[in-house]
């Protein structure tokens, strides 16, 4: 299948100078064959890249390890990877190949992007909840988050009560922000949000002490204390979940043969381990940076995982 052509082809280009690294290994036998989806009228997204033969994939900037720039500037990423494997399967699809055009996205226009046509798919670390879903799809969860908050070590916070009167960091548009929202006037703390245009900005905030702390996902902050370590500077992620965030990959809705390819391809990547090989590539060994997370897949996201293997749910 063409899919598996990829990622040997991007093994053998040698990228793993740029920081990402593929495997392909055969589907064992004992696996359902995964057909592919190659309709023979296209319409919505699929009739739409294969006339301009272009398509826009939305990426963050600094939403490590899913989404994020190298040195060269180049999109990389878990979610990166998922993205081109998607994009492998709409060439099959639409039986012709395609050039990607890499669209930046903030956690604040990433929606409005995918509505608008701007991007066909946003490649991110956005969390698939009921609200969203009134406006794009999304495809099947390849990851479980949830809003922790990160202070500088030593700092008297341990909990979502020490953030009484404190000044607060969050991200635009994202669940973190909604949810310091509600905790703040559930619980009355006083909190003084300061919302930024992106997870780096936070990080940095709390770096220049002008937040006591920022909240996001879990995930987002190890991987910006991982990036940013040889800056200097200690700090912990404290306290209990706030939220619940499991990410998918957007893309417009009453999109019907794009939604097909989408389930299609994550039931083999699943399947077949792929999804847990890019796992291990960006979650268990060293990042560009030479840091790595040592972040374990969850039990959690293990069954997740394998359910979508079997029914590409």
């Amino acid at each position: 299948m063409k899919m598996q052509r990829f990622w040997r082809a991007l093994a053998l280009a040698g990228l793993l100078a740029a920081g990402v690294t593929t495997h392909a290994e055969d589907a064992p036998s004992t696996l359902p064959r995964v057909e592919p989806f190659a309709p023979a009228q296209l319409t919505g997204t699929l009739a739409k890249v294969r006339g301009s033969g272009t398509i826009a994939l939305g990426y963050r900037d600094a939403s490590i390890p899913f989404s994020y720039l190298n040195a060269r500037n180049q999109p990389i990423g878990y979610s990166i990877e998922l993205c081109k494997a998607l994009v492998s399967s709409i060439e099959d699809a639409i039986n012709k190949s395609l050039t990607i055009r890499w669209v930046p996205v903030t956690s604040d226009n990433r929606i409005d992007a995918v509505v608008s046509g701007k991007v066909d798919l946003e490649c991110g670390s956005t969390t698939s909840n009921l609200e969203r879903q009134k406006r794009v799809a999304f495809s099947p969860i390849f990851f479980v988050a949830g809003t922790k908050v990160m202070v500088k070590r030593g700092a008297p916070i341990r909990s979502f009560r020490d953030l009484a009167g404190k000044k607060v960091a969050v991200t635009a548009g994202t669940t973190n922000e909604k949810a310091l929202r509600d905790l703040n006037e559930r619980f009355r703390l006083g909190i003084q949000l300061q919302v930024v245009p992106d997870h780096a900005q936070g990080f940095a905030l709390v770096a220049n002490g002008g937040a006591d702390a920022f909240a996001t996902d879990d995930v987002l902050l190890y991987g910006l204390i991982a990036e940013n370590a040889s800056k200097g500077g200690q700090y912990d992620v404290v306290g209990d979940f706030l939220s619940y965030d499991p990410y998918g990959i957007m893309f417009r809705k009453d999109d019907p043969q794009l939604a097909q390819v989408v389930k299609t391809t994550f039931q083999e990547l699943a399947a077949d381990g792929e999804i847990a090989r890019q796992y291990k590539r960006w979650f268990l060994r060293p990042l560009p940076s030479g840091l790595s997370l040592n972040l374990p897949m969850s039990p959690q996201l293990e069954t997740i995982i394998e359910a979508i293997g079997v029914n590409g749910n």
